[in-house]
This record gives C-alpha cells, sequence and structure tokens, in this order.
C-alpha cells in the first residue's frame, strides 16, 4: 500500500545542474510522480519513518532525499519498521539496486513487480527482505 500525500509539492529547488537530456528526463518524472499519491516532497527521514510507523507492511512513500548526491529517497514500512532506501539518479536513469528506469513512478512498478518472486536485501535493513 502507500501512504498518500498531503497536497501536491513544488519542484524541489536543491537540485545540481542537469544536461539538458537530464533535465528532461528529471522534469517529466517529477510531473509524473507529483501526479501521484505517495511523492510527499521535502520530508525528513525523521518524520517519514514517524508517518510510516503505525502504518501496515509494506506501506511506502517517495520524498525528496536529504543527501545531496541522491534526489529521492524512498521509506518503507517494514517488519521490523520503517527504513529509508536511496534512489539514485545517474545518465539519465533513477536506480534502486539492479532496477532502473529513466521515470520514478516507472521505476517503483518495476521494484514492486520484480520483488514479489526475488526480494531484495539492503544492508540498510539488516538482511530483512523488501517484498
Amino acid at each position: 500500500s502507500i501512504l498518500p500525500s498531503p497536497a501536491p509539492p513544488s519542484l524541489p529547488d536543491r537540485f545540481r545542474m542537469f544536461r539538458s537530456c537530464e533535465w528532461e528526463v528529471l522534469e517529466r518524472s517529477l510531473n509524473i510522480l507529483q501526479a501521484s499519491d505517495f511523492y510527499w516532497g521535502p520530508l525528513s527521514v525523521g518524520e517519514a519513518h514517524a508517518k510510516l510507523q503505525q502504518e501496515p507492511v509494506g506501506t511506502y512513500l517517495v520524498r525528496d532525499s536529504s543527501q545531496g548526491n541522491c534526489l529521492f529517497s524512498l521509506s518503507v514500512r517494514m517488519p521490523t519498521g520503517p527504513v529509508s532506501l536511496r534512489i539514485s539518479f545517474q545518465e539519465g536513469y533513477f536506480r534502486l539496486k539492479n532496477w532502473f528506469s529513466d521515470c520514478v513512478v516507472q521505476l517503483l512498478e518495476l521494484v514492486v513487480a520484480g520483488t514479489r518472486n526475488n526480494p531484495l536485501h539492503f544492508d540498510e535493513m539488516g538482511g530483512t527482505p523488501l517484498v
């Protein structure tokens, strides 16, 4: 499930300079992401985890990353509590582990479909698989 956002956030203003082809990918992806119910914009990791704490396992939200080298983070309610995973953006693609796409929403769809049969393991999750 997803934790719906309270209102459409404004475009993040902290992004580094991008080549024009990267900016087009980023801008298109941001527009799609902002139309989704699960993008919360500039939400801190603590705020994201607090919002997810009482939600069912598997509930997630996407927020702006507080790390300067990542644009977005995926925060997920796991059995042991909420965790956050960085979504990187390199060479025009958003990446999460072995998955990549030129759209954050499409990337999440790929991850959701892919983890049904092959759970992901992240160091940040202490060995708990993401399904």
